[in-house]
This record gives structure tokens, sequence and C-alpha cells, in this order.
């Protein structure tokens, strides 16, 4: 199965298996817009404002191959609890955002990692899947200084000892500090390919959505590379019966002989 997509002039066409989705979760002010903004276009906005809950889509061509990330940033606020179990349940990589420097946030993270357990729990038990589910806990504004930290690394470290798909890290959006290593480490979690991370591929704008294209001759634009990854401007988030289409056909199975029943979405 393949999803079409268009960037400009140039029609995409990315297999279904190379579709992942990212969801960013945390309570507000913690800096989780700042570190999809830091991944998407390596800025970082001083001004807050609000998250409801913003989509974003990436698309790449590595090595000839055509992956997609969509990205949610979901709102801190949590205005609508079935929306968010949604989110989840339609979530294939997850970064929990805390502030170092509020407590308050890091016992959110906590109750969240619970949450995102539970939920791909009823998932996984009818699609007999692997219980995989790669993860970063997230301190973010650790260029505030020890004497603002109200959240020991030890502490934070303890959500993810022992399980090999859940990394912590800590990180300054505003600086810049260790997001491209973390996200290095999230895909590698969840093998995909490194050249996702921010620092390993060619950035290309959809002018140059020639590039994606499979003829030799539309590379001639931009410099032989051998990832490039270009932001969608007019991503959409898929409607609520797409996702929920998208789950039960992960729950169905293709092939399976019987009906099984869909997740709840309380």
């Amino acid at each position: 199965m393949m999803k079409t997509l268009s960037s400009g002039n140039c029609t995409l066409s990315v297999p279904a298996k190379n579709s992942y989705r990212m969801v960013v979760l945390g309570a507000s002010r913690v800096g989780k817009s700042s570190i999809v903004s830091r991944f998407l276009n390596g800025r970082f906005e001083d001004q807050y404002t609000p998250t409801i809950e913003d989509f974003h889509r990436k698309v790449y061509n590595i090595r000839g191959d055509m992956y997609q990330l969509d990205i949610l940033d979901t709102s801190g606020n949590h205005p609508f609890p079935a929306m968010r179990r949604l989110s989840i349940l339609t979530g294939d990589v997850f970064i929990l955002v805390f502030s170092l420097d509020n407590r308050e946030s890091f016992d959110e993270v906590k109750r969240l990692q619970k949450q995102i357990l539970e939920v791909k729990s009823c998932l996984k038990n009818k699609t007999k899947e692997a219980a995989e589910l790669p993860m970063v806990i997230c301190g973010n504004k650790n260029d505030h200084g020890e004497l603002c930290r109200q959240v020991p690394a030890t502490e934070a470290e303890l959500l993810v000892s022992g399980d090999e798909n859940c990394a912590y890290f800590e990180v300054s959006a505003k600086k810049n500090t260790n997001v491209d290593e973390m996200f290095y480490v999230l895909f590698s979690m969840a093998k995909l390919p490194h050249e996702m991370s921010p620092a390993l591929h060619r950035k290309i704008s959809v002018q140059y959505g020639d590039a994606f294209h499979p003829r030799p001759f539309c590379m001639r634009r931009v410099k032989e590379m051998d990832a490039y990854g270009m932001v969608s401007p007019f991503a959409r988030r898929p409607s609520v019966n797409s996702d929920l289409k998208y789950i039960k056909a992960k729950v169905l199975r293709e092939g399976q002989s019987r009906e099984r029943d869909k997740c709840t979405i309380q």
C-alpha cells in the first residue's frame, strides 16, 4: 500500500510501511513546540504561544527510499482526553517532555508514561505485536542551571532503567543542546534510518521537491547526497475517522479470519 503526497510540483509516493507518527506530550510551557521547531527548521521561538494541537509532516528520500514522519505536537492542557488517547493509539514513537525547573511537569510525564503503556497494551494485546515502544523522556531547559533544577537526573533516569526502548536526555531547545542526539537515539530505538535525525540529512524546501523524484535528472538541482528531508508545508492532520480506520486495520490485521473488537476510545 502506498500513500500519495503532493509537494509543490512533485507527487510523492510513500510506502505505508515507511510511514510513522511521532507524538510529543507533556505539560504546558515545558518546550514541546520548541523541540519540534528545532527538529523541523533548526529555529527557536522566544515568544510563547499555547498549543491546542499542531500537526507537521516531514518526508525523506534516503538512498532512494521514501519515508514519511508525521509529528503530533499535543496540548499541555489535555482539553479532550479522548483525542489524547487516540493520539497515543496511533503513535509509533513518543517524546515526553518536562522542564527541569518544574517538579509538577515531571510528575505529569510519569502519569503520561503510565497512560501510554496502558493504552498501547490494549492495541498490542489485540494485534499480538511485540511489546516494543520507542520512547524518550526529555528534561528540557538544562540551560537554566543547577540552582533552578527541581528534578535530579538520577530520579528521571529511573523512569527508563531496564527498558532498552526508552532513553532519558537532558536538553536545551533554546541552546540546541543534545537535541540532535536525542532524535538520533529515538530513531535508532525505533529501527528507523539514522538519516532521519536533523543533523544527518540535507534540508531542502518545497521548491526543490523534485529531488524526491525517482528520475535521475531531477537530482541535478541539488548537491549529490544520500539523504534529503523536506517539511510538507500544507500537511493536515488525518481526520478522527481516518485514525480510527487505521487502528481498526491494525487490530483486524490483513488476512485474519475472525473479527476482533475495537480498542475503545474513552
